[in-house]
């Protein structure tokens, strides 16, 4: 297969997606890498409906290369994920917006195009955390304590664009991040960004029935198929924090040949055609499932696997 990978300055030396390219190419497919943040870009010209089989895109948010990922959608080529998906989940007040609105569990969420008006949210909703909309790799993710605390703060934010916040949700300063590929869930515990000095290592832990509900039902909302969600386990229940798509995969057994059968497999079945993406049957887990049962659900909604082999 040809494939072109877009991928940013930032993730140029990560071994994600480095290692899956390395891994494809390995297989003896075609594997072209695009840096749009490093290229002098002719827009009329660099999609080329004949020239990949599939677009995948690895950028950080605001980047250049959901751009390119949805010219490459708009002229009727797979993308990976889909285009369409993707700007959803990079939103996060669109995100908050759309999960609220489709039962996920994701705490109240303000947002705010300057962030003086972040100062008419009630007393009572603190402390809070505020982000960027487009914020990514928990950059400039602040924990506001008071009202007077945000005052302080304002000049800091002032160029960060639209923000959210949200109440905060105690928790043992962990959070679980469970990541998809496949059709398969996996969880990893790991230091949450608010809390810096927790001496958590990051570790693959066991995915209770719970949380393998909740990550499927993410992938079905937002129309994703690589993707991580991050929970925190709150006084009240598990809470989702943030939808990522393609993550680093940390943790995850043989991430690179798992993620490139993936991208494989999204490829040939086109499930990111253009921005029309195939909903697909939905999926619907019951609420004693287990975790095993809650990854053959997403198995089966997305049927999406890939022989190494096949070209």
């Amino acid at each position: 297969m040809r494939l072109c990978f877009l991928v940013e300055e930032h993730y140029r030396h990560d071994g994600m997606p480095n290692e899956v390219v390395r891994q494809l190419s390995a297989w003896g497919h075609r594997v072209d890498v695009l840096r749009p943040g490093g290229s002098l870009l002719r827009m009329s010209e660099v999609v080329d409906a004949g020239a990949h089989d599939a677009w995948v895109l690895k950028t950080v948010s605001g980047g250049p290369g959901l751009t390119l990922l949805e010219a490459a959608a708009a002229a009727g080529m797979t993308t990976v994920n889909d285009a369409r998906a993707i700007r959803g989940v990079r939103d996060k007040a669109l995100a908050a917006a759309m999960g609220r609105g489709r039962g996920l569990p994701l705490p109240p969420t303000y947002a705010a195009a300057r962030p003086e008006l972040l100062a008419e949210i009630p007393e009572s909703e603190y402390p809070l955390v505020v982000k960027p909309a487009d914020g990514s790799s928990g950059r400039a993710v602040h924990l506001v304590s008071s009202p007077e605390r945000l005052a302080a703060m304002l000049p800091e934010l002032a160029g960060e664009g639209m923000l959210i916040a949200q109440p905060y949700v105690p928790n043992s300063g962990t959070d679980i991040k469970v990541y998809a590929v496949g059709g398969e869930l996996f969880a990893t515990e790991r230091r949450s960004p608010l809390h810096p000095d927790s001496p958590v290592p990051e570790r693959r832990v066991p995915l209770s029935a719970e949380i393998a509900a909740i990550g499927a039902r993410v992938g079905e909302v937002y129309g994703l198929d690589l993707y991580g969600v991050d929970v925190l386990l709150g006084p009240d229940g598990p809470v989702v924090v943030d939808v990522n798509d393609f993550p680093s995969f940390r943790q995850v057994p043989d991430a690179a040949a798992r993620v490139a059968r993936a991208v494989l497999g999204l490829a040939r079945a086109g499930s990111g055609a253009g921005l029309q993406r195939p909903a697909g049957p939905p999926v619907s887990i019951p609420a004693q499932a287990t975790a095993a049962t809650a990854a053959t659900a997403v198995t089966a909604a997305r049927s999406a696997a890939a022989t190494v082999g096949d070209a």
